[in-house]
């Protein structure tokens, strides 16, 4: 399929289920923060949801949140979902048009063009990083879709990229964002993960909404940094235009409609985590350092087979091209990226996804790799990686990269 193809959705005699193309399993994560625990705890005998959008408290923790990241604003432009998944769903409803994403893309992303009906295309990612689409490649996407009756007004990016774990250099973000708007678009920026950087004071992340504040409206799911991904919740703040107040209300009816309310209980957690306490910015330092050793740990793995990625600067997984191995991989029945997961999955014990769900071709040999069972077993092992100092010599960890090595070393 050629890089400017629309994406349809598949008829109903076509449909491949959900095992397979569904979004692959959540991350369990690292073990939940006590005092995160303690807030929800006390607040379980709450049980009257939140309004449509998230209470004031919820609302007013998250500009607390963004205003400390530079961007500003007022409760009023903030909405909360329980999860990133109906909150996406709503931003997409709420736009109309075409949607554009680039390839690779988080896995929830197509399904939800998908079940609106929008047509939905893939740009190309440049070189240096995935999350935003290349420039140039987004103009002429734009022209075709245009040329061919469409009209594109959405386009999804994640600076901070889940699949592929890379960071895109502000003055790659500045051209494609100012390429979207030349041409009419929305950006929705998905910052889930700006806040698991691994060598944050090495690294500048600059927010679309930085550049271009009138016409990015900016996702993040809790689940990235701050909130367990049991505890559903997600918010978006939107621009401070009366265009995106009329968006943000059509956001609301379509969250009432479907019932995406957040639970008070998760909702207090949730503000208490973006309010940023000591103890909850600790553990964002401390899962930064863990993975700053970790992932680099696997992607030499990756290397040392003689397969490709980039190297992992965010996150907790890296996106790995078998392709340089498919002579060897088509010996061992492996041709395609579904068969790719199933046979990585059984020989890590763990999920690997292949990058058919994150919309690259499913011939690619590529899939993404999660560093989270290297970490430990158990919420004790798991919890003795955050505090090491040198993750890397504590016996679960070395055993467990080890295994996964000696998994990748039988493809050699």
């Amino acid at each position: 399929m050629h890089w400017s193809e629309r994406q349809q959705p598949r008829p109903p005699g076509e449909d491949h289920g959900p095992v397979r193309y569904g979004p692959p399993a959540p991350d369990p994560g690292l073990p939940v923060l006590p005092e995160l625990a303690a807030v929800l705890a006390a607040s379980a005998a709450r049980t009257r949801p939140e309004p449509p959008g998230g209470g004031t408290i919820l609302r007013e923790a998250a500009c607390g949140y963004w205003g400390r990241r530079g961007l500003h604003g007022g409760p009023e432009g903030i909405a909360a979902a329980p999860g990133a998944q109906p909150l996406l769903l709503a931003l997409i409803a709420a736009h109309g048009g075409d949607v554009l994403m680039p390839r690779p893309c988080p896995a929830t992303w197509m399904p939800q063009a998908r079940l609106l009906g929008r047509p939905a295309y893939h740009v190309p990612t440049p070189a240096e990083c995935g999350g935003i689409p290349d420039p140039y490649a987004l103009l002429e996407t734009v022209r075709r879709v245009r040329a061919e009756g469409g009209r594109p007004r959405l386009l999804l990016i994640s600076v901070v990229d889940d699949p592929t774990a890379t960071l895109a250099p502000p003055e790659l973000v500045r051209e494609a964002c100012e390429a979207a708007v030349s041409e009419g678009l929305h950006i929705v920026s998905d910052e889930t993960w700006r806040d698991t950087l691994h060598r944050p004071h090495d690294t500048v992340l600059l927010s679309p909404a930085e550049m271009c504040p009138d016409d990015v409206t900016v996702l993040s799911d809790l689940a990235g940094a701050l909130t367990p991904s049991a505890w559903p919740v997600a918010v978006a703040r939107f621009p401070p235009t009366a265009r995106a107040a009329a968006r943000r209300a059509r956001v609301l009816d379509i969250l009432t409609a479907l019932g995406a309310l957040v639970a008070e209980p998760v909702a207090r957690a949730a503000a208490h985590a973006l309010g940023e306490p000591g103890a909850v910015t600790a553990r964002i330092r401390q899962a930064a350092h863990l993975q700053s050793h970790v992932a680099p740990a696997a992607h030499r793995a990756v290397l040392t087979v003689g397969a490709l990625a980039r190297p992992p600067q965010a996150g907790r997984h890296l996106y790995a091209d078998l392709g340089p191995l498919r002579t060897r991989l088509a010996a061992r029945g492996v041709t395609d990226s579904m068969e790719l997961e199933e046979y990585l999955s059984e020989r890590l014990g763990a999920p690997a996804p292949g990058g058919h769900r994150f919309g690259d071709e499913l011939g690619a040999l590529r899939v993404r790799l999660s560093t989270g069972p290297l970490l430990g077993s158990t919420p004790e092992q798991q919890t003795e990686s955050l505090t090491a100092v040198e993750p890397l010599k504590l016996p679960h960890v070395a055993r467990a990269l080890s295994i996964f090595a000696a998994a990748l070393d039988e493809l050699r």
